[in-house]
């Protein structure tokens, strides 16, 4: 068979495989982000040809497609959908993106800039509108899980300031993350070099992000319930340093314990003396149990809730020689029972989830530029747009017109970015209307319409 010639030439037609930008600029424009970036000044633009709000909101709108490289803006030049569904009068170039961004991070501590600290701020405002809170009850107490941990970003290869070597081995950064309920939330991302311990700077994150957690759950949350918010910390970060913080704070703790030296022959006497006693099967004894003790000679004793498991045989009947014995263990503000306390600390793990997302979903494990500050105030607005995809995510759970079989309790953001966010669209201006075409039999282009007249209604 003779394959046919075929033509490829340029219509006049709006077309768009991005439809769902337009949710991005609905969401953004209930922000206070576009006003008060537009009144800060930067010395080195004063009168800028390209307001601060259109720059910071076109590399938003790459962000929410996952790409993270300045030089992917150069794509959307001469894309009348991407400007008019972001609501910029004019798309920047790569060069004066990096630019502006650079600019503002090198004086991001004088007063009238402080891009980051606007962003943080229009990230509370979102949650404040829109995050969904569920709380747990333990013990009849509702909490809200506020989870903060280090994840590495590799890096390797590039001569990027601050990249050294991290506890995974590899060359790149080592960032603190904090994520507040258990649809995954983010509070605050904090850039950090990879050689940096993850105790270093947590106490002063960790008062960041509860104020701003108990400022969202002041709005989200019934205040006849009582919430508290309960931060799960894991080894690296067992210092009395956070426990202090986080009790000045009002809030409560579950910290994994770092063992360090000690014997774990000494833990399993202990818990033999103190614990309940339970077998699960033939050669398995787990132990549980709890005590107060200071963490650091001349601070206050602390509740510490533990877990020791004895296996003398394996699950699969082998019988062990030496008895193999592991030890869980956790300093906590929680009064109740190591029953009720334990099984919430392996939820901690599920942020591992949440990092994958922020670093494959929206390709942020390289940070785009060369400098550290720029890197930073790029991940300060990794973290609002991973909100606002993360918000576009929930408002589809529980829709029945959803073309998805399996019931989900979070959407990943790589969904929300590949169905909704990449809707095949055209646009079409009538009569002094705009309006915005998925195909026929589209069924998630019916679903983004709907929520783009959700969120635009405010």
């Amino acid at each position: 068979m003779v394959r046919p010639i075929v033509v490829w030439e340029e219509g006049d037609e709006v077309l768009s495989s991005q439809g769902g930008l337009g949710i991005i600029g609905a969401l953004v424009d209930q922000l206070p982000l576009g006003q008060r970036l537009n009144r800060t000044h930067i010395p080195e633009n004063l009168k800028p040809d390209i307001a601060h709000r259109d720059i910071v909101v076109a590399y938003m709108g790459l962000l929410a497609q996952g790409k993270s490289d300045f030089d992917h803006i150069e794509a959307y030049r001469s894309d009348p959908f991407f400007g008019f569904s972001l609501g910029i009068s004019q798309v920047p170039s790569a060069p004066t993106v990096r630019q502006r961004l650079g600019q503002a991070a090198a004086r991001d501590q004088h007063p009238l800039v402080q891009w980051s600290a606007i962003i943080r701020e229009s990230n509370v405002a979102l949650l404040q509108k829109y995050a969904r809170l569920v709380p747990v009850t333990i013990d009849g107490q509702p909490y809200i899980p506020l989870d903060c941990d280090v994840s590495p970003f590799d890096n390797g290869k590039t001569q990027k300031e601050g990249v050294s070597r991290t506890y995974k081995g590899t060359d790149g950064y080592a960032p603190m993350m904090g994520y507040l309920g258990h649809d995954g939330y983010a509070l605050a991302f904090e850039l950090r070099e990879g050689k940096q311990h993850c105790q270093k700077g947590t106490p002063a994150f960790l008062v960041q992000c509860l104020r701003d957690a108990q400022a969202i759950i002041t709005q989200r949350v019934d205040p006849a319930q009582n919430p508290r918010i309960l931060v799960r910390l894991d080894s690296g970060n067992d210092s009395t340093d956070n426990i202090d913080v986080i009790r000045e704070e009002q809030a409560d703790f579950l910290i994994k314990r770092n063992l360090r030296q000690q014997s774990l022959d000494a833990w399993l006497d202990r818990a033999k003396q103190e614990g309940a006693k339970s077998s699960p099967r033939e050669g398995k004894s787990v132990y549980r149990g709890a005590f107060e003790e200071s963490p650091r000679r001349g601070h206050a004793p602390e509740r510490c809730v533990y877990q020791v498991i004895e296996r003398t045989i394996t699950a699969d009947g082998q019988i062990l020689l030496i008895p193999d014995i592991e030890v869980a263990a956790y300093w906590t503000s929680l009064t109740a029972t190591p029953d009720d306390v334990l099984p919430w600390y392996p939820d901690h793990g599920t942020m591992e989830q949440y990092h994958s997302e922020v670093k494959t979903d929206m390709d942020l494990e390289r940070l785009p530029s060369g400098k550290f500050a720029t890197n930073q105030l790029v991940l300060h607005l990794a973290c609002l747009t991973y909100n606002l995809l993360r918000v576009i995510g929930q408002a589809t759970i529980g829709r029945e017109d959803v073309p998805l079989r399996k019931v989900a309790q979070r959407r990943r953001i790589r969904t929300v970015i590949q169905n909704i966010i990449l809707c095949a669209a055209k646009l079409v201006a009538h009569a002094r209307q705009y309006r915005i075409r998925y195909g026929r039999g589209n069924r998630w282009g019916r679903v983004t319409g709907q929520l783009y007249a959700h969120f635009a209604a405010g």
